[in-house]
């Protein structure tokens, strides 16, 4: 049949179901049809393609890498760098960035929401480290820090010490438990032995700041003096004018201690002798209560000039004292007996205190408690 006679049986066919009425649906189906066979010609050839791709067809393009004759005899496979003419690109686990041991002094300033803790771990110190290299900032205490402060932050864990008129090497370094070569050998010190001379009256002009590696020292305490008893209440003259004069008799402790506020966490620094804080401070809203930890009679009652703000003493007898800080109010006087429980105060701000809550201390004779041994589980 030639192209001619086909085009003419189809015209006939069309013919045909036009006189039917059904030329329209013929046209339909036919499309129809069309499509459904362009769509299987369609699937086959991706199919196919994929079959040649996954069972390594003729088609597909393979990456031969040369050997080489090794030692023996054995073939192993060439290098790429040697297969290609240009720099390979190659892959690795990670990106090692050298660093080393910083030397020199540099300056953080202190940003809100900043402690004395938080600022050690960030450059790997200690948080006396922090302290002693900022007496003049800190003055030792860590509610000193405040936000805008800038501070000195040493390369390793020690003191830093501004020389004085006079001073001899050995007796520095013994002050601070080191060896004079520690701190003349530190290299951001930039001292030159030769040029120190004799230790004990050494060429080292006053008002130079050394760093002290390794070194150590006691805290210059701020805090109130130990032994402030009802019997002999004037060794807290000092702190301020809420010293009381003698109490003869009062209440007496039991020697157990209750919690002196109603929330029973911390919001603030925990007991921590290393960064010379001998107290807790406990979570607490502005006027909220705070109780007396134990029976007793009030040997300090107003404004202390070290930091602490309004605050209150208590001497319970039996060798123990309390002390409550930065209160909003006070509800009691010097020589006042008070009971386990009794409202002696509110929660406050006042003095070095970053918000509210209720700095707390338990103190024997001749030393500090840590509230946590002594306090009822929270």
């Amino acid at each position: 049949m030639n192209k001619d006679d086909s085009r003419g049986l189809l015209g006939r066919f069309f013919d045909f179901f036009v006189q039917l009425g059904l030329g329209e649906a013929f046209l339909r189906v036919g499309t129809g049809i069309l499509s459904l066979v362009l769509i299987g010609v369609v699937i086959t050839a991706i199919r196919t393609n994929t079959t040649r791709a996954e069972g390594g067809g003729e088609a597909e393009a393979r990456l031969v890498v040369p050997t080489v004759e090794a030692a023996g005899g054995a073939s192993v496979p060439q290098p790429v760098a040697d297969v290609f003419d240009g720099v390979p690109r190659l892959a690795q686990e990670r990106t090692i960035i050298p660093s080393r041991p910083r030397q020199e002094i540099i300056k953080y300033t202190v940003l809100e929401g900043d402690t004395i803790f938080g600022i050690a771990e960030k450059f790997g110190l200690k948080p006396e480290t922090i302290l002693w290299g900022n007496y003049y900032v800190l003055l030792d205490n860590p509610h000193s820090l405040q936000p805008g402060q800038v501070l000195n932050i040493l390369p390793v864990d020690g003191t830093y010490h501004e020389w004085q008129q006079g001073e001899g090497l050995n007796a520095v370094a013994r002050y601070y438990g080191v060896k004079p070569e520690d701190i003349i050998n530190y290299p951001a010190n930039h001292l030159d032995a030769a040029k120190v001379g004799d230790y004990s009256n050494p060429n080292i002009a006053p008002g130079t700041w050394l760093i002290v590696p390794g070194g150590k020292r006691d805290f210059i305490s701020w805090s109130a003096p130990l032994g402030v008893t009802r019997e002999n209440p004037a060794l807290a003259r000092v702190l301020g004018d809420g010293a009381c004069g003698p109490v003869s008799g009062g209440a007496v402790g039991y020697g157990s201690f209750i919690w002196p506020s109603n929330k029973h966490y911390l919001s603030g620094f925990d007991f921590s002798p290393s960064t010379n804080h001998w107290g807790i401070d406990i979570a607490g809203n502005e006027g909220e209560a705070v109780y007396a930890t134990d029976a007793g009679v009030v040997v300090y009652a107003g404004w202390n000039n070290y930091g602490y703000g309004n605050m209150i003493m208590v001497d319970h007898g039996r060798g123990f004292q309390s002390l409550y800080a930065h209160l909003s109010a006070l509800n009691v006087i010097c020589g006042q007996s008070v009971g386990q429980g009794d409202v002696i105060g509110a929660i406050g701000t006042t003095g070095r205190s970053s918000g509210p809550h209720l700095h707390f201390e338990i103190r024997a004779s001749s030393s500090f408690v840590n509230p946590w041994d002594v306090l009822p589980a929270p």
